[in-house]
């Protein structure tokens, strides 16, 4: 059992509560929430996005109704944050890392923060996505596109420091997901896969003052990891590897986890060569010859000095753009046994003992999967690889988007039930050389030219899947036409929580899927479906404006989704009386 930090006196918390005013979050608020907050992204360092709360359950849900909204403003790309709340006030982020801070009950703004931002920025190809802020310790902190750490007052919104961590157009690496508040740290993970450069990586910067102290850098030299590419020149010079999502926390074996982004380029055109490491190319040849460490890999790292404890690489020398940054750690404790689920942007779930890297099962929630035949159970090792052949249609599935995006499932602790979203969709990827370029700016290094595709004699579509994490046994589905690009939130009162790409938000029976209750937002949700208290009432609270490269990629199979509108609205639903 882990050994939680006490909580806040239940009197402290109702007297800030009953005053409405924020209260500073420590960071033990994370590890043993109160049951009324969301403090931080997946809510808990064991990213559950569960939730203990019951005043809206099975029974009343569908007398929810909007209590209130809050526009962003700023609509590019949509609304993709996961808003946290803290004693009824709620802090978020919107794209180009616009912060708010707005009273629970009624939405009043309370106060924003608007960053002056480095030109040129907004030209970069993950710009300018804003994923969330991260509160502890009476401060709010956020990374932003132009490659800085900045911390604000939690009162005020007043800025108190900033640092830049990485040289943003030099790179092309920037922040687009909040950091992970650790102890006296905070983890931020950069942006960079895909991208033909180096400098991203994983930070640890001090809270008090924005100090580094720590930096992993996530391409190994060495020419068995990255040979001499086509050009003549060490591939590792354009390896581009990230680590662009948020990680979880162990706070008794002291490991946080992260997942790297992709090699870059997303394809290597040179031909497989015989044996069973062939996959690795030899150097010379093609763009990135090597098991191109640490891309696509889960790594272990102690949060006070960023030593690595232990890494797995899920896609050695990656084919197919299927990076680990994607998908969260979930921690399921077993019969003693330290649990961790990975969702792996090629739709196959790894489970680990977290202690030491492991595999202790590996499944896929996909029905359509030819990048590979299958991977081994208890090895995690790929077998039968499908990799591309020059100047050929090479059909993937699933495709580069991934068995799932990065909107992450959500695990009931209390039934073992993991809730999930999954996309059935394929790509013919036609891999050609290409040579990298930074000029003007640093941009996506493919090469190859693609094109999205309904996976052979089915139809592309989405789905919500109710699973059991250990074994891959599904219980229920409900079928969607367009793949589900929101969070899950699933709840104490027996209800599960997901949006659609039309604009829908609905609430469905955990144990069966049946649907009990939606409404009409009118853009997607993209962002994280949270739940929360403020004045003695539960609250679900909804993002909502589609964005991100989901919208055009999927508009190649569904091109009415390219119309779909967009929007920054925040939703705010509480039960009518």
């Amino acid at each position: 059992m882990r050994n939680y930090l006490r909580m806040r006196e239940a009197a402290v918390i109702l007297a800030c509560c009953a005053s409405g005013a924020a209260t500073a979050a420590e960071v033990k608020s994370i590890q043993n929430a109160v049951a009324g907050d969301w403090p931080s992204y997946h809510r808990t360092y064991d990213a559950h996005r569960y939730s203990p709360l019951d005043q809206i359950n099975k029974g009343n849900v569908h007398r929810l109704n909007v209590a209130w909204t809050h526009q962003a403003g700023e609509i590019t790309q949509g609304l993709q944050s996961t808003p946290i709340v803290i004693d009824g006030i709620i802090y978020y982020s919107s794209n180009f890392n616009r912060v708010f801070a707005l009273d629970g009950r009624t939405g009043e703004q309370l106060w924003h923060f608007y960053p002056k931002l480095k030109d040129g920025a907004e030209m970069l190809p993950t710009a300018p996505t804003s994923r969330g802020v991260t509160v502890a310790n009476g401060l709010v902190y956020l990374g932003t596109m132009d490659g800085r750490a900045i911390a604000l007052d939690q009162k005020s919104g007043k800025q108190v420091w900033e640092t830049e961590l990485v040289d943003t157009l030099k790179c092309g690496c920037m922040f687009t997901s909040p950091p992970l508040a650790v102890k006296d740290k905070l983890i931020y993970g950069s942006t960079q896969g895909g991208i033909p450069a180096r400098g991203g990586g994983i930070f640890g910067v001090d809270q008090k003052t924005g100090k580094k102290l720590w930096y992993f850098d996530p391409v190994k030299e060495g020419e068995e990891h990255w040979g001499m590419n086509d050009f003549g020149e060490p591939s590792s010079k354009y390896a581009g590897v990230g680590a662009w999502h948020v990680g979880s926390y162990d706070a008794e074996l002291d490991l946080v986890y992260y997942g790297t982004s992709n090699p870059t380029p997303w394809f290597d055109w040179a031909p497989h060569t015989e044996g069973p490491d062939g996959h690795f190319r030899k150097s010379g040849v093609g763009s990135r010859p090597g098991d191109n460490l640490y891309s696509s890999s889960v790594l272990a790292l102690r949060p006070d000095t960023g030593e690595l404890v232990w890494h797995f690489q899920e896609n050695p020398h990656d084919d197919w753009d299927f990076d680990a940054a994607l998908g969260e750690f979930v921690f399921i404790d077993k019969d003693d046994r330290k649990l961790m689920l990975h969702m792996g942007k090629n739709g196959f779930v790894y489970l680990y003992d977290r202690t030491n890297g492991k595999i202790e099962n590996v499944w896929t929630i996909n029905k359509h999967v030819t990048f590979v035949k299958t991977i081994d159970p208890k090895t995690g090792e790929l077998i039968g690889r499908n990799p591309p052949v020059m100047d050929k249609d090479n059909t993937f599935c699933p495709s580069m988007l991934g068995g799932r995006s990065w909107n992450a499932g959500s695990y009931n602790p209390e039934t073992g039930v993991w809730f999930n979203s999954r996309q059935e969709m394929c790509e013919v990827a036609k891999t050609r050389q290409e040579r990298p370029s930074l000029d003007p700016l640093p941009g996506w290094y493919a090469g190859a030219d693609l094109k999205w595709i309904h996976p052979p004699g089915d139809q592309a579509h989405g789905a919500l899947d109710a699973w059991d994490p250990l074994t891959g046994k599904k219980k229920w589905s409900v079928i969607d036409k367009y793949p589900r690009i929101s969070t899950v939130l699933s709840t104490k009162g027996n209800v599960v929580f997901s949006g659609d790409m039309r604009g829908y938000i609905y609430a469905y029976s955990a144990d069966t899927g049946k649907e009990l209750w939606k409404f009409n937002m009118g853009s997607a949700s993209r962002g994280g479906i949270v739940t929360y208290t403020a004045g003695g009432e539960q609250y679900i609270l909804v993002p909502s404006g589609i964005g991100s490269a989901a919208q055009a990629v999927i508009s190649d199979i569904y091109p009415e989704v390219a119309e779909f509108p967009s929007g920054a609205t925040l939703f705010a639903f509480k039960l009518s009386r």
